[in-house]
């Protein structure tokens, strides 16, 4: 229980674990809750969907489903996004590019990932929408599940850009303890979903397979990535990676549902 609050107070705006000590230990232990703080979410995201179309139309519900989103997250990803970006576009050396990153203005690459984030994330809700309601909830429950699950695997194959800092901590710390954990809470909940969801999703067992090696797949090509050019992770990449693996999964729904409709 304490891994999960303290994995909700690093990840959400939930005013919880505000009195709690929290030692690196837990911070490092609160990894394995990731996917739980994802669950959360995401079931804030879905009743908040199907509490809007109830009367409103379908892209004003995907547009109150975003701000929630964005809300909810306290804009952590997408602020690790614009400053990942910032930094990726800066021209120099690594100790150039992680100066970019921790200033605290965003730049032209910044801003300009944050909106086409936010724009194809509500694309891609509109089109999971427009094919059957369930699919949408069941879709905004596993976003920030898969997202978050991304994190501990980042961690467990990369290596801190810095010596010090908040998400030096995890990435030294994070294991395959931690890493185990969170997956199996993905199996777990990825289970109960396809069990709820059976009759209306087709070939939901494959779609969550291929989801998780898609991410996976996706999670060791960035963290490369930020290794070629941070020289490892920091706290913004890790966002980065949360507002990427989002986007990635809708995708993989969209796409997949499109063979099949």
């Amino acid at each position: 229980m304490k891994s999960f609050l303290v994995a909700l107070k690093f990840l959400t705006i939930v005013p919880v674990a505000k009195r709690m000590e929290i030692s690196e230990a837990d911070m490092v232990r609160s990894a394995a809750a990731f996917p739980l703080a994802g669950l959360f979410q995401g079931a804030a995201l879905a009743g908040t969907a199907y509490i809007c179309n109830l009367a409103l139309p379908t892209g004003l519900t995907a547009g109150i489903v975003v701000m929630v989103h964005v809300l909810l997250n306290g804009a952590f990803h997408l602020d690790g996004l614009a400053d990942t970006f910032d930094a990726i576009a800066k021209r120099g050396d690594t100790e150039g590019k992680l100066a970019a990153m921790k200033d605290g203005r965003s730049g032209a690459a910044g801003v300009t990932a944050i909106v086409l984030s936010v724009l194809i994330k509500f694309l891609l809700i509109m089109s999971i929408a427009g094919l059957y309601p369930t699919a949408l909830y069941y879709a905004l429950v596993m976003m920030p599940v898969f997202s978050k699950w991304t994190m501990p695997v980042a961690m467990l194959h990369g290596r801190p850009a810095r010596a010090d800092g908040l998400g030096s901590i995890f990435i030294n710390g994070v294991g395959a303890r931690e890493f185990a954990v969170a997956t199996l809470t993905v199996f777990i909940i990825m289970t109960a979903g396809v069990v709820y969801m059976a009759p209306l999703i087709p070939n939901k067992h494959f779609l969550n397979a291929l989801s998780m090696v898609l991410l996976y797949a996706f999670t060791l090509l960035m963290v490369r990535l930020f290794k070629g050019q941070f020289g490892g992770l920091t706290g913004d990449t890790l966002g980065a990676l949360g507002e990427m693996s989002e986007n990635t999964f809708m995708l993989t729904v969209v796409v997949w549902s499109g063979l099949y409709i």
